[in-house]
């Protein structure tokens, strides 16, 4: 039997999942998946990367400190030891642009970020192209905006909703972008068997709504107040630093060449879509 993540078939794999916790091995093995255990944090962890695997999916986030990304560095040094083909597949985010003014952005537009997290995404994405070039591995890059997943705690505005969290003004409002999980999944998986060597991809959805539309339609979908709008400046004395980051930036994402060497095909192609499938049809009236 192959592997099936969120509707996709597989060839015939063994699927295998580095994991620091050893809370997560039982739940893994349950899963039908190999666990490993590791810590991108200790290089000394992952020697037995080398000798596993032909195809790896490396989503793990940067330290929350530090302008280089030592995790991706300590496993690209485990894996220049293996032998034989390698594909390898990063899971990036699209700050890596930072702020485009609202403008459409595709893979060939130079990086430029704007925060700490983006740039250590950027010396990331460069240590892995340069371990492609080095090694012979196919490695491709995804550029990934906001996941959102129903099933998960915090994975969908309605917990903010309910909350009354203000948004930005209209004047003052940013483009947003998203992508369903089980669609980045596809994308993950189709990532590790096509697209180019050394691609760079852009994994979104095709919706382009800016912040406070997108809080108003999914407030009406569940039922609930549209949040209040405010100024940028009165905003920031109530949201988080983290928070205001992420209105500090607005761009469209391009998601073509996804679909053209990925032959992703979106289940959500808006995020509103995905966010409906959640929520409980009512029972029609007597």
């Amino acid at each position: 039997m192959g592997l099936r993540v969120a509707g996709l078939l597989t060839p015939r794999v063994r699927v295998l999942a580095l994991t620091s916790q050893a809370a997560r091995v039982a739940p893994l093995r349950a899963a039908g998946i190999t666990p490993l255990l590791g810590n991108l944090d200790d290089a000394s962890s992952l020697r037995r990367l080398a000798a596993l695997g032909q195809r790896v999916l490396h989503l793990a986030p940067p330290a929350p400190s530090g302008s280089r990304d030592v995790r991706t560095a300590h496993a690209l040094q485990a894996l220049r030891l293996r032998l034989g083909p390698l594909a390898l597949v990063y899971g990036s985010t699209t700050g890596v642009y930072g702020d485009c003014q609202g403008q459409w952005v595709s893979e060939v537009r130079a990086v430029q970020p704007h925060t700490e997290r983006a740039h250590r995404r950027v010396d990331a994405e460069s240590q892995v192209r340069l371990f492609g070039r080095a090694t012979g591995a196919q490695v491709r890059v995804l550029r990934i905006p906001g996941i959102y997943a129903p099933d998960r705690d915090g994975g969908t505005p309605l917990a903010r909703l309910q909350k009354g969290t203000p948004v930005l003004s209209r004047e003052d409002d940013v483009y947003t972008n998203h992508i369903h999980a089980d669609d980045l999944a596809r994308a993950c998986v189709l990532a590790l068997w096509r697209g180019r060597a050394h691609g760079v991809y852009n994994v979104n959805d095709d919706a382009s709504m800016k912040m406070g539309d997108y809080m108003d339609a999914a407030a009406k979908l569940y039922g609930l107040p549209a949040p209040p709008r405010m100024a940028r400046g009165p905003l920031a004395a109530v949201l988080s630093p983290m928070q205001m980051s992420f209105l500090a930036e607005s761009r469209r994402m391009d998601n073509r060449r996804m679909k053209r060497e990925l032959r992703v095909v979106l289940r959500y192609p808006g995020v509103l879509d995905g966010l409906a499938a959640s929520v409980p049809r009512l029972a029609p009236s007597a």
